[in-house]
């Protein structure tokens, strides 16, 4: 990993060592209002970088990888289901992962001041680079596009641009499901069952894969690339984290693991051949 990137993710997290895990996630909205304080009037293209907004930047990027964690529990209990609802909820995942490491790496898109925003050092001190976003950078493209480009996750085959004019692509996936007309998929309801949900998960993590199944809307519902993606997307953010910030780390070590998921959900990658990709670093 490149130093500097080591350097800026350890002081971002370096504030929560000292505060309780149980209370450190801050209110709703906190880093798009310290973003805005800090590079208001927007007038220059690089402020200096708070520590508080530093901070913000971690909590942010965890509590995406959260949201990563229960959509993809939503999608896998949903697959029989609602497989229209099942797909959206396992684009999400994806999405929310691809946003957690964004964060983590220090991006952020400001959305309604049209502004991206990225954590770079200047000197011995951190600053925040203020770009104007282009009209074309939609949210679930840019953010794609970022990790796709990033020194760290460039060679990473789970991270592909987020295309919608080619049919296997996850935006594609999930467009089908969002804006098609007609997609009529509507099985008999089953009230959602915490042992269908833990055998699923294992056969996700187990499965033997050549490559990664990109979800095709073609195949349209593709669910089974939809949640293996996302799982392995979750499961690369989590061993990433512990492996810069280190899993005894205060915040970390109650947040890595949430209460609420099933014991079957352990972050594991168990098929060898499946292995070998995941493993795969630039």
């Amino acid at each position: 990993m490149n130093s500097t990137l080591q350097k800026q993710i350890t002081v971002m997290f370096s504030r929560l060592n000292n505060l309780s895990a149980a209370a450190s996630f801050p209110a709703i909205g906190t880093l798009s209002d310290l973003l805005t304080v800090s590079c208001a009037p927007f007038t220059q293209q690089i402020v200096a970088a708070k520590p508080k907004d530093l901070t913000a930047f971690a909590t942010a990027s965890v509590e995406m990888w959260l949201r990563a964690v229960h959509s993809f529990l939503i999608s896998v209990s949903l697959s029989e289901a609602s497989p229209i609802w099942s797909s959206v909820a396992g684009y999400y995942s994806s999405h929310y992962s691809v946003r957690a490491f964004a964060h983590l790496f220090g991006l952020f898109h400001l959305h309604k001041k049209r502004r991206l925003i990225q954590i770079a050092l200047q000197g011995k001190g951190w600053v925040l680079h203020v770009e104007k976003k282009n009209g074309g950078d939609r949210e679930h493209k840019l953010y794609w596009k970022y990790l796709h480009e990033h020194p760290q996750l460039s060679n990473d085959p789970f991270f592909y641009l987020n295309r919608e004019d080619i049919a296997q692509s996850d935006g594609s996936h999930r467009n089908r499901a969002n804006y098609a007309d007609h997609v009529n998929r509507f099985p008999v309801f089953k009230p959602l069952d915490a042992e269908y949900l833990s055998r699923r998960i294992q056969k996700i993590a187990e499965l033997p894969l050549s490559d990664v199944p990109v979800p095709n809307s073609d195949r349209f519902p593709d669910i089974e690339a939809v949640q293996i993606v996302a799982y392995h997307r979750i499961v690369k953010f989590r061993k990433f984290v512990d492996e810069t910030v280190n899993p005894t780390h205060r915040f970390w070590k109650v947040h890595r693991t949430p209460s609420w998921i099933p014991k079957t959900l352990t972050f594991e990658v168990v098929d060898p051949a499946y292995a070998e990709i995941y493993a795969r670093k630039s």
